[in-house]
């Protein structure tokens, strides 16, 4: 049942991989083991996980790109896997849109950053003549990119913090409801990054948009999202509000990645490198093994059960 103000539900979502190597036997890869997590309207979920723990994966059948293997993803109550007609497809396309990881080859060297916005505003709300140039402007300066110098220039003359605004730009300009950020700022220069998760923020607060948010950085989840979700080996082990998550980790996930944050009062090496890898290693094997109980430790905290790390 859909709750009041959600826009997106994921409800036991399971995904199978079955891999067949040129040699050896074939085996399965569970990269989602019934995940079930949830996306007010207006607001930002962030997954945060390493590389390898299904969080693209979930991004990925949120989009639409494979069916899962058990489970449902609703959109404004209605299960996607069972859109059947084209215009629902459609739709459904148009309110869900992607930004990568890499803001230069989502983009067509061949075009101009004018094409780039045309395009979808012509496709997808069938703006045409006077009224397209106004509106290729106005999703530019949204983002806050100048139209006189950025519309004549190729993907190659901006910088990466740029194009990463033209992605975003190409999703106001599609009328996305839902943003789907796989790692957007991580090809992307420190000192830009916050200005791009600062922009994110404000295209969540001035224009309702919602986002799944997904990333290795606990630090830049705790920046934007209203919820944060920790995801290891295909399962949540812990989700709630950032405040209380990183204020009060109870899994030893959680405290793995929140530790792997750089802190500028610790010198290098003194944290211990080796012993560091040897928790982590152990962690990580507690976390892989699939646990179905899960506990509330405050009021919208909580934790799936896990044994002691030694």
């Amino acid at each position: 049942m859909q709750q009041s103000g959600e826009l997106l539900r994921i409800e036991g979502a399971t995904k199978i991989f079955h891999l067949k190597p040129m040699l050896g036997a074939a085996h399965e890869v569970v990269a989602l083991n019934e995940i079930s997590l949830s996306i007010t309207a207006g607001k930002a979920l962030a997954v945060v996980g390493e590389s390898g723990s299904g969080k693209s994966t979930l991004g990925r059948a949120v989009a639409r790109l494979f069916p899962l293997s058990s489970g449902t993803i609703s959109f404004r109550g209605k299960d996607i896997a069972r859109m059947k007609s084209r215009a629902d497809r459609l739709g459904y396309l148009r309110s869900v849109q992607m930004v990568f990881q890499d803001p230069f080859s989502a983009l067509n060297p061949a075009h101009t950053i004018q094409h780039h916005l045309e395009r979808p505003l012509i496709l997808h709300r069938g703006v045409r003549g006077p009224a397209l140039e106004t509106a290729v402007r106005e999703v530019l300066a949204d983002v806050e990119l100048d139209p006189d110098l950025t519309l004549s220039k190729y993907p190659h003359e901006l910088s990466g913090g740029q194009r990463q605004r033209v992605n975003l730009a190409r999703a106001l300009a599609v009328g996305a409801d839902l943003i789907i950020a796989d790692e957007p700022t991580s090809m992307l220069d420190v000192s830009i990054r916050r200005s791009v998760l600062e922009l994110m923020r404000r295209m969540k607060e001035t224009r309702s948009i919602s986002f799944l948010y997904i990333t290795h950085d606990i630090a830049t989840a705790q920046f934007i999202a209203d919820e944060i979700a920790i995801m290891y080996a295909g399962q949540v082990v812990e989700w709630g509000p950032p405040n209380l998550v990183i204020a009060n980790p109870q899994h030893p996930y959680t405290k793995l990645l929140l530790s792997a944050v750089p802190d500028p009062s610790i010198k290098l090496g003194a944290r211990g490198a080796r012993s560091f890898a040897e928790k982590a290693e152990a962690v990580r094997a507690s976390a892989k093994k699939k646990v179905a109980e899960v506990k509330q430790v405050q009021a919208g905290h909580y934790v799936r059960h896990f044994e002691a790390v030694p």
